[in-house]
C-alpha cells in the first residue's frame, strides 16, 4: 500500500515508506529521540489535549492562508525547519527540500550541517531562506557563515541555542549510527537489503559539509555527531554573544530552542525579532515540555513583542490551526518532510507539503475560518 508517494495521504505514511526504502540506521537516525523518547513523542500527544470549536455558516468559499513572519511573506503558515545532512536520506537532499518549499510558497531553512552549499542554495531558490547557525568555537568560522549567509542573500538567522550537548540519542547506539559508521551485524544487513540507496550514496557526489569542511578537516563526517558538538562548539555561549550576534547579522533573527518565558524574554531584551519554540525534537533533554504545552504562557509574556514560531511533532494541518489558535505566528517541521525526502525525493516533500496545505485550508473551512485572524483561543479548549 505505501510503495508509492501517491499513496502516502499522512505524515505516518511517509515514515513507513521512508522505512521500507533506508537502511535501518539512517532511518532510525531521522526517527528516533533522546533517552526513552518521552518528550519526542509528547510533542504530537500535546496537541491531542485540545479540541477545535467550529462555527458554521461563515461563507468559506475562498480561504487565505498566508502569513508573515520574521518579514518574510509565506503562502501557508508551516516552513520547513533547517534539519542536517540531508543527502544522507536522499540523494537529492537539501536541494529536493528547498525547490518544493519554493513551490509552495513557504520558507526553507538549512543547518550549518547542510550537505548542500549556500552559494548553490542562494542562487537558485527564491522562497525565504533561514540559515540555522551552531555557535562554533572558531569564531573565523561564524564570521565566514554570516559572510557567506550575506552573499547569498539569506533572510533569517536562526541561533540553535539547545544543542550546548547532543542528546542521548540510544538508537543511534543501538545501531551504530556515527560518522564514520560502526555497525552492528543487524545493521550491515540492513545496508545489504536497501541497494538502492548504497549505489545513490557511492556513485554521486561525494558526501560531505560544504558549509564547514574550508574550516573543520572533519567535515567529510570522519568526526561522530557527539564529538563535533563537545569540541567544536562553544559551550560558553551566553546571551551577550547571541545579541552581538544578532548585531552582526543585521537582518531578521531567531533563537530556535526557546522553551521558557524567561528566556522569551530574553530574546526579546536582545532584539530577537522570532523565536522558535523547539526541543530538538525530543532529541536533547527528555522529559522536557512540549512546544505545544508552552506556547500559551509564552504568548501572553511576549506575543506582542516578538514573532513565535511553534515546533516539534506537527503531523496534521489541525496542529498547525491549534497552535495558531493560542498566538504562535506560524508552525515549523523536520520529520513531517524528511520522511518524504527519504520516500521520494522532491516529489515527496512536494506531496508532503501539499498533503499539509490541503489539510489547513479544508480545516479551515470546517473551523468557519476565512483567514488566520479569524483563529483565536475561543475556538480551542483543552481538556
Amino acid at each position: 500500500m505505501f510503495g508509492n508517494i501517491k499513496n502516502c495521504n499522512n505524515t505516518e505514511d511517509f515514515r513507513r515508506l521512508a522505512k521500507s526504502k533506508l537502511p535501518s540506521p539512517i532511518f532510525h537516525y531521522i526517527d528516533g529521540g533522546a533517552d526513552d523518547e518521552i518528550t519526542m513523542k509528547r510533542n504530537t500527544e500535546s496537541y491531542e489535549n485540545c479540541d477545535l470549536i467550529p462555527n458554521v455558516l461563515r461563507g468559506v468559499e475562498d480561504v487565505d492562508i498566508s502569513t508573515t513572519v520574521m518579514g518574510q511573506n509565506i503562502d501557508m503558515p508551516l516552513f520547513c525547519s533547517p534539519t542536517a545532512a540531508q543527502r544522507l536520506f536522499h540523494y537529492q537532499g537539501e536541494r529536493a527540500v528547498s525547490k518544493a518549499a519554493e513551490k509552495f510558497g513557504t520558507m526553507f531553512g538549512i543547518s550549518s550541517l547542510g550537505t548542500v552549499g549556500l552559494e548553490e542554495i542562494g542562487s537558485n531558490i527564491k522562497t525565504p531562506k533561514m540559515f540555522q547557525l551552531y555557535y562554533h568555537k572558531d569564531r573565523g568560522l561564524t564570521d565566514s557563515m554570516l559572510e557567506r549567509c550575506h552573499a547569498a542573500n539569506f533572510d533569517v538567522l536562526a541561533l540553535t541555542v539547545d544543542t550546548i550537548v547532543t542528546g542521548n540519542r540510544e538508537r543511534d547506539l543501538r545501531t551504530g549510527f556515527t560518522m564514520p559508521m560502526r555497525l552492528a551485524l543487524e545493521s550491515i544487513l540492513s545496508f545489504a537489503t536497501h541497494p538502492s540507496w548504497a549505489i545513490n550514496y557511492f556513485i554521486r557526489e561525494k558526501f560531505d559539509l560544504p558549509i564547514l569542511k574550508d574550516h573543520i578537516p572533519e567535515a567529510n563526517f570522519a568526526i561522530s555527531l557527539s564529538d563535533y558538538f563537545s569540541k567544536m562548539l562553544d559551550q560558553s555561549m551566553n546571551w551577550k554573544d547571541a545579541e552581538e550576534l544578532r548585531k552582526k547579522w543585521g537582518k531578521d533573527f531567531c533563537l530556535k530552542g526557546i522553551m521558557s518565558v524567561e528566556d522569551a524574554k530574553r530574546a526579546v531584551d536582545i532584539g530577537a525579532t522570532g523565536i522558535i519554540l523547539s526541543n530538538h525534537g525530543g532529541r536533547q533533554l527528555d522529559g522536557s515540555r512540549s512546544p505545544f504545552d508552552q506556547l500559551s504562557e509564552i504568548v501572553d509574556a511576549v506575543g506582542d513583542k516578538i514573532d513565535i514560531i511553534c515546533e516539534g511533532g506537527i503531523t496534521r494541518g489541525t496542529h498547525v490551526l491549534k497552535a495558531l489558535s493560542l498566538g504562535a505566528k506560524a508552525c515549523s517541521g523536520g520529520r513531517m518532510y524528511l520522511y518524504a525526502l527519504a520516500a521520494g525525493g522532491q516529489k515527496g516533500v512536494e506531496k508532503a507539503l501539499s498533503n499539509m496545505k490541503n489539510e489547513m485550508i479544508r480545516d479551515m473551512k470546517l473551523m468557519g475560518c476565512t483567514k488566520l485572524s479569524d483563529l483565536s483561543r475561543k475556538n480551542i479548549r483543552f481538556r
